[in-house]
């Protein structure tokens, strides 16, 4: 935070020089202050002078709102979590494009989809969101290329089709499921095959180019269907999906991918995918 202080108004620093802080063009004082985490941005940034106050409170600081940091430094209620991002939206008069929130809401979903009308990435794992909700919002979110709903265990089948049938732009899904046990099952001891969720990926998301399904429930049939509807695909992630055999010629169309995590790789959390990063909303075109 010192390089980022108000010039102190000393004999070795002019009234001037001063005054060029607080006469900074706000959006040229936005792209330095993002770079703060936004607890921070909030508390202490604001304090500095009337010009860095005006600058957290307008909506130049708020086109990436990510507040993962702050929902799991300590116990955040969903009504907590929501609070804050309804807050925060508010701030950025509805130009937001990246929502990061843990633990997010019925509330606080249906808050940002309503004003997300240039939202594009959205991350809300561990989040209590419901299908209802989903099913009655996701029409909202029509420019939206990346989406987070790991652990989110409110979201179903259901949910994954009113996204897909309304987010046309998706390219990203990330859609990892708690392990059901801690240690995996012996091969051909899992658990029975579920693949409605895979199939409403394939059926619905043909433009993903990055998925990632892990602990997922599904079979050799779902993961066939999600290799041959989605041909954009270039990323996928099934470690811990031990119902997948890779039987036939399964094996072979994933190895075929630009990066593939396989259902019975070790170390799952642990990955050397250089590309396993989301994308920034300024990399990607309005």
């Amino acid at each position: 935070m010192a390089t980022l202080s108000s010039p102190k108004r000393n004999g070795s620093l002019t009234t001037a020089a001063s005054a060029r802080w607080e006469e900074l063009n706000p959006e040229i004082l936005a792209l330095i202050l993002v770079r703060i985490p936004a607890e921070e941005r909030v508390g202490h940034v604001s304090l500095v002078c009337k010009s860095w106050l005006a600058c957290v409170y307008g909506p130049y600081c708020w086109s990436e709102i990510d507040i993962q940091q702050w929902c799991r430094r300590q116990f955040r209620s969903a009504d907590r979590v929501d609070s804050a991002v309804r807050k925060l939206i508010k701030r950025s008069r509805g130009a937001f494009r990246l929502l990061s929130a843990h633990k997010l809401g019925d509330a606080g979903f249906a808050f940002a989809a309503n004003c997300g009308k240039y939202l594009k990435v959205l991350q809300i794992p561990m989040s209590e969101v419901t299908d209802k909700i989903v099913e009655k919002h996701a029409a909202s979110l029509l420019h939206l290329t990346v989406l987070d709903i790991t652990y989110c265990l409110k979201i179903t089948s259901k949910g994954i089709e009113a996204l897909g049938k309304n987010c046309k732009s998706l390219i990203h899904l990330r859609r990892n499921m708690p392990p059901p046990e801690w240690e995996r099952p012996a091969q051909g001891n899992a658990s029975r095959s579920n693949d409605i969720e895979a199939m409403a990926i394939a059926n619905i998301m043909p433009g993903l180019q990055h998925l990632e399904l892990g602990f997922g429930t599904f079979g050799d049939s779902g993961l066939d269907a999600i290799l041959t509807e989605c041909k954009a695909l270039s990323h996928l992630d099934i470690r811990g999906c031990w119902n997948v055999r890779l039987e036939g010629d399964l094996e072979d169309r994933c190895t075929k991918l630009r990066f593939f995590n396989g259902p019975w790789i070790d170390d799952y959390g642990s990955s050397n995918d250089s590309d396993g990063e989301y994308p920034s909303t300024d990399s990607e075109s309005d």
